[in-house]
């Protein structure tokens, strides 16, 4: 569980009295039926008050096979610089360790876990290996499982333990720490992506150093939502799952196929871009006067071939708006592939789209124009008189004229049925 890219701060807590269960290899609070095969991806931000800065990706990919668990963890800063990666196998049912290989930006090490511990750890700085012979005294569990391991125990509250973990360090002769749970209760996780979760918060202190962490685990699936990391001054390194497996969306988009539909056709879309008056504010009373509203010259048009995976993203976040309770889904990341854009090439809107295969597209654009209109005010009132006093009165009437800057925001759908043809459209909103 050491930082990917950090040292703890110490001294922060003081240690912790030794009276707790211990959790090694082979302990019945171990249920590894909750590790699931499966790849996922955690962004790991550095946090102090308000400001999340991001720092980097860990993706965990965890294989099962012949009663072994394997799990690589690769770590990406965000200038994509280097990447960490690091496989650690263990038995599939006691987590106990079988082997482990790393390789970091400054260092590699291979490891076998037998009654003794083999390998040799390599210095990409100094350039020197290093033949490797271990003899731990008490058992252990490989730190890089710690994440995984939350979720096996049986949580609830007031759940206490110790773990023992492994870590190699060139620099030290500690090869076993231990970290203990300090507490255990209820909390809600809110995942802007599927809403709400049930779930255990853990607290675990780092009994070396005094660093704190802090665990989210499901109480359904025990996936772990989020890890916290004490850093010192009031700064954490919290890593937070990014849900790989949310897949709204059933129908996939296929890069390949709308980029082959919008660059290997012989077919032509020419239009005009307008707004007419009654597409801006109508007021009581108002009446629009303008006629059409050009797209000026240099508005963007967008085209992109329609598809079910589209069409079902439209639906999939209209309900989203309309209950309320999770962010919208996002467009897939390969999906601006599939946009063609072209402007307006004169002040009457005309564009041209071409190299068009047959099939069913949508074109898109929006624009400011000005909308005008006339509209009447009362200028004043004529009041009447006779012998006996006041006899009544009339309203005077003004008329005037004034505008205002609308946007229109245009959308429209339309089929190409042949190769070669040349549609015309009017791209307007009314």
């Amino acid at each position: 569980m050491k930082s990917y890219a950090l040292v703890l701060a110490a001294g922060l807590l003081p240690v912790v009295a030794l009276c707790q269960k211990i959790v090694a290899p082979g302990s019945q609070d171990i249920n590894t039926k909750y590790i699931k095969p499966e790849k996922s991806l955690y962004t790991v931000y550095y946090v102090k008050e308000t400001n999340w800065d991001k720092q980097g990706t860990i993706t965990y990919d965890i294989v099962a096979a012949n009663n072994q668990l394997s799990l690589t963890s690769s770590y990406t800063p965000k200038d994509n610089t280097w990447v960490t990666a690091r496989t650690s196998v263990v038995d599939g049912s006691t987590l106990k360790s079988i082997s482990y290989a790393a390789d970091t930006k400054k260092t590699k090490l291979n490891l076998n876990f037998g009654e003794t511990i083999t390998g040799n750890y390599y210095s990409k700085e100094t350039k020197k290996d290093k033949k490797l012979n271990l003899r731990p005294t008490e058992p252990f569990i490989d730190f890089n499982w710690t994440d995984h391991l939350m979720g096996t125990l049986p949580l609830d509250v007031g759940y206490k333990a110790r773990i023992p973990q492994f870590y190699y360090n060139d620099e030290s002769n500690v090869q076993v720490e231990y970290y203990t749970i300090k507490e255990v209760k209820s909390y809600s996780y809110g995942s802007p992506k599927t809403g709400k979760h049930d779930s255990w918060l853990i607290t675990l202190l780092e009994e070396n150093t005094g660093a704190i962490y802090n665990y989210v685990v499901d109480k359904k699936d025990r996936r772990l939502w989020q890890r916290e990391m004490s850093m010192g001054n009031g700064k954490w390194e919290i890593t937070v799952n990014e849900e790989l497996d949310y897949q709204p969306i059933k129908n996939r988009f296929n890069k390949e196929q709308a980029i082959q539909q919008i660059s290997n056709g012989n077919s032509v879309i020419i239009g005009t871009a307008y707004a007419r008056s009654s597409s801006g504010k109508r007021l009581a009373g108002l009446v629009n006067t303008a006629k059409k509203q050009y797209a000026p010259k240099g508005t963007e048009i967008m085209l992109f071939p329609n598809s079910a995976y589209y069409e079902e993203w439209l639906e999939v976040n209209k309900k989203i708006r309309k209950q309320k309770k999770v962010a919208e889904v996002p467009l897939d990341a390969d999906f601006g592939h599939s946009v063609k854009r072209t402007k307006t090439y004169d002040d009457e809107g005309h564009f041209e789209f071409a190299e068009l295969m047959p099939g069913n597209y949508i074109i898109m654009t929006s624009f400011d124009f000005s909308n005008s209109y006339n509209y009447s005010y009362v200028s004043g009132y004529t009041n009447y008189y006779n012998y006996w006093g006041y006899t009544g009165s009339t309203t005077n009437y003004g008329t005037g004229r004034s505008s205002y800057i609308d946007k229109a925001n245009i959308e429209k759908r339309i089929t190409i049925d042949k190769d070669g043809e040349k549609k015309e459209v009017n791209l307007k909103e009314m």
